[in-house]
């Protein structure tokens, strides 16, 4: 994949976003704090300019390697086992589906109608959150879905003994991995919201107590009566 840094113009965006307190209502859904977010963003932007060889024949991007460490976190801390489970099947069909549309448009990226930076993740985020359908979920399977395409080259070529290196998430694959992960909570966010508005809030059937107190509207606060002992010593005061 060619080199293009619209991964990178797209963590700027986003770091802005969540500096001015737009993306919080996400950040909370993705367990993650402001500061947090700002951290890891920058921590993946430094990290973008490092490859760390692990073999002779693969390295791997250290900023990727931050994203993967973040989808992984946010795996952890899916709130239901379901909810981890679903996140795997979704990561497998998005691998699946990239693996599919890379075998369809060709290995040749200039013979291919359009660049693969632009089409990967676009087919990662989209399979992602319908698969995944969580901002967790959709997150993780975009983001592993990705990397799954740089694995499968790397396995190919050792089974296939030709000669070659392969950079995990290095170049323009970690803008696919950036963009398909924003991509894909950006989808999970924008439809969940117009499908919780279409059916009068959200849902809260089968959902965990502690997400359910985060939804809630908070209760109004009302003034405590006094006492008949204070009324009767406010009395006494005015006599």
């Amino acid at each position: 994949m060619t080199n293009f840094p619209f991964g990178l113009i797209a963590l700027i965006v986003v770091s802005i976003l969540i500096y001015f307190g737009v993306a919080h209502r996400v950040l909370d859904r993705m367990r993650l704090t402001d500061k947090g977010a700002l951290a890891v963003i920058a921590a993946i932007i430094i990290g973008s300019f490092f490859d760390i060889p692990i073999t002779a024949r693969i390295t791997v991007n250290l900023g990727a390697l931050v994203v993967i460490g973040l989808a992984i976190y946010v795996f952890a801390r899916a709130g239901t086992a379901w909810e981890k489970v679903r996140a795997l099947i979704a990561a497998a069909v998005t691998g699946m589906v990239l693996f599919l549309a890379a075998r369809f448009l060709g290995a040749e990226p200039e013979n291919i109608f359009i660049d693969p930076i632009y089409i990967y993740p676009l087919v990662a985020g989209v399979v992602g959150y319908l698969a995944g359908r969580s901002r967790r979920g959709a997150f993780f399977a975009a983001i592993i879905g990705v990397l799954s395409v740089d694995l499968a080259q790397f396995i190919w070529l050792i089974r296939s003994g030709l000669q070659g290196t392969v950079a995990v998430g290095g170049g323009g694959a970690f803008d696919s991995l950036v963009v398909a992960g924003i991509l894909a909570v950006l989808l999970a966010e924008t439809i969940g919201e117009v499908l919780e508005r279409i059916s009068g809030g959200p849902q809260t059937e089968g959902r965990p107590e502690e997400l359910l107190a985060n939804l809630r509207e908070p209760e109004p606060v009302r003034k405590p009566l006094p006492s008949k002992e204070e009324e009767g010593g406010a009395q006494n005061e005015e006599e």
